[in-house]
């Protein structure tokens, strides 16, 4: 056995040393297996080989299946491994394959390419309410592939919203709607990043949340939140693509005082008084209203972000959806504006 060990150590570290093959030395390993095999299988027990061996020809046999296992065992993983696949390049450019299969219909636009794809997976944009008109520009914007899309509000969802709110589902009632939207846009799009901020905008935080965003889109549905953004929008040089509905009436204008264009109070620069322009809830309004309207306001977001066409600055386009019939009234800024003259 001392023999056996000490020619089976010489194989392996010898031949390690120098530089042997693992598979020529498995064959040596075989060869001296098969010699005491024919040592034990072909001369008499009270042969002097066969006793300075030592051992048995069944238990030899036995040892050398074992190694014989162990070594297909190892052949065989080795195999295995070499017809793997090879591991995923790591990405280069700014898109994985997934992505540029997504935004494929982006990409091929002549006016959007592969720079205003970019652009969108780079902009950060705040879309202030998820309700009628948040509804489809989150989902869109989320679709679009901007890549940081920040939320507020501080409603929840109720079955009286899923008439025209189609981001939210049945089973998201009393959910907030932030979190019922963000998760709607990730269901979409998983590749964005979606900041939920469930409370109400107020002047103390407005500024600071502005801020972290190139650019506002404003949904809300009271004068009181219209007016903050685009006061506040106006103070640190956001534009804003606002929207409002009523009925069967809708709007969309982009406000930048900063670009030369007028802001909202340039246009509207007082509140109508109470009665004279009823909410939603008091007056009503056909479904599909908001999905039209933040459908054109998606579609400004996307047109500013990638610098295609032609925005709506100095312009307000209406939509009477009654009569199927489109308006644009051009306006300008005022010099006695309160907010940016």
């Amino acid at each position: 056995m001392i023999g056996f060990l000490a020619s089976l150590a010489a194989i392996w570290g010898l031949g390690a040393w120098l530089g042997m093959s693992r598979g020529l030395r498995w064959g040596l390993t075989g060869i001296l297996f098969a010699a005491i095999l024919l040592a034990h299988g072909v001369l008499p027990a009270e042969h002097p080989l066969p006793r300075a061996i030592g051992g048995s020809f069944a238990g030899w046999a036995t040892l050398a299946g074992a190694l014989a296992l162990v070594a297909t065992y190892a052949r065989g993983l080795a195999w295995l491994r070499a017809r793997a696949p090879e591991p995923d390049a790591p990405q280069e450019g700014p898109f994985s394959d997934a992505e540029l299969d997504r935004y494929a219909r982006h990409i091929v636009l002549r006016e959007i390419g592969g720079p205003g794809q970019k652009a969108l997976k780079d902009a950060r944009v705040l879309v202030v309410g998820a309700g009628g008109l948040g509804s489809p520009v989150l989902l869109y914007l989320a679709a679009a592939g901007v890549g940081t899309i920040g939320v507020i509000d501080d409603d929840r969802v109720s079955s009286s919203n899923l008439q025209r709110q189609v981001i939210h589902r049945d089973a998201d009632i009393d959910t907030p709607k932030v979190f019922s939207a963000r998760a709607a846009m990730l269901a979409i799009n998983p590749n964005i990043e979606v900041r939920p901020y469930n409370r109400r905008l107020t002047e103390e935080i407005a500024g600071e949340l502005f801020a972290d965003y190139d650019l506002v889109v404003e949904g809300s549905d009271n004068f009181e939140t219209r007016y903050l953004v685009n006061r506040v929008a106006a103070r640190i040089g956001r534009p804003v693509i606002g929207g409002a509905i009523s009925q069967w009436e809708g709007q969309v204008a982009t406000w930048d005082p900063g670009q030369g264009a007028p802001c909202y109070a340039c246009v509207f620069p007082e509140a109508p008084a109470p009665g004279l322009a009823p909410s939603c809830a008091e007056a009503g309004v056909i479904g599909p209203l908001p999905g039209v309207v933040g459908a054109m306001m998606a579609g400004e977001v996307v047109k500013e972000i990638a610098g295609a066409g032609e925005g709506l600055r100095g312009k307000l386009l209406i939509w009477d959806g009654l009569h199927a019939e489109p308006r644009v009234i051009r306006t300008k800024p005022r010099a006695d504006c309160p907010v940016c003259g």
